[in-house]
């Protein structure tokens, strides 16, 4: 395992982004981690902060160039910028879908763009792309976000089918509910539809019970360093549930497997 690769986090002021962000300075490498405000940031030891907005495509730009100026190369990019929200399908606005795939889908599209070039000429390279189960599973009242995963999914395997030509890969890492801000302090759709109430508000304490129980990021980080710095494979789910949710996905009758979820959600 190399000890000098120069690696990218992005959306590293909290979570699983920071603690991955630490494990990789821990294994010796050039960190690199992205914030969206400098002057709100907390210092990271061992990480080189920077300001980027993955919104933004002027802000990627400035920020991949700046690393490029630092560091010559870039040998890791690690896709973890992310939102989430709360809703039912109906009741979620174009406007907060738009949010959410701007960040979970567009901005991974926009990094991705931005490092290519580099990695494509050096002939090398890992992108690592932050899923999660709902990218492979559905979740009620969390239908638009569920969406933008299942995109990261899709995207990132035609990716990588691309890529590989120029010693580049793409991998995927799902976790499961984990105990961080994103999932304790996801908004809920602004344009809630009563009907819905009864059943949101399960779901939502449904979701609050799993998060208290989470483990936190550690286990996920651990997963991403492994996922960009070992032997390639496409998928990586860290032990646990989201482990346990893969296999069912992927052995279990459709039926069961859809009960199971609904039970898990607080639904008959």
């Amino acid at each position: 395992m190399s000890k000098s690769k120069v690696v990218i986090v992005t959306g590293v002021s909290s979570g699983i982004g920071r603690v991955t962000a630490e494990k990789f300075a821990q294994q010796g490498c050039q960190v690199f981690g992205t914030v969206r405000n400098m002057a709100k940031a907390t210092p990271l030891p061992g990480v080189q902060l920077i300001e980027m907005d993955v919104q933004d495509i002027a802000s990627i730009q400035r920020a991949i160039q700046g690393v490029m100026e630092r560091a010559q190369r870039i040998d890791v990019l690690v896709n973890n910028a992310g939102v989430s929200m709360l809703g039912a399908t109906e009741e979620t606005s174009m406007s907060e879908a738009a949010w959410m795939f701007e960040t979970n889908v567009f901005g991974i599209l926009r990094t991705s763009q931005a490092v290519l070039p580099h990695m494509r000429a050096q002939g090398s390279g890992r992108i690592v792309n932050v899923s999660s189960v709902l990218g492979f599973l559905p979740a009620p009242y969390m239908g638009l976000y569920s969406a933008t995963k299942h995109a990261v999914e899709g995207l990132s395997e035609t990716l990588d089918q691309e890529v590989r030509q120029f010693g580049v890969r793409v991998s995927l890492v799902e976790p499961g509910f984990t105990k961080s801000q994103l999932d304790a302090n996801a908004p809920q759709a602004r344009n809630k539809i009563p009907a819905y109430n009864s059943e949101r508000e399960l779901v939502a304490q449904a979701i609050a019970k799993s998060i208290g129980t989470a483990p936190g990021p550690d286990g996920v980080a651990n997963t991403i360093v492994s996922a960009a710095l070992g032997s390639w494979r496409m998928r990586h789910t860290p032990k646990g549930q989201a482990s346990l949710l893969a296999k069912l996905r992927r052995f279990m009758p459709a039926g069961p497997v859809d009960q199971s979820l609904r039970k898990s959600f607080g639904l008959s």
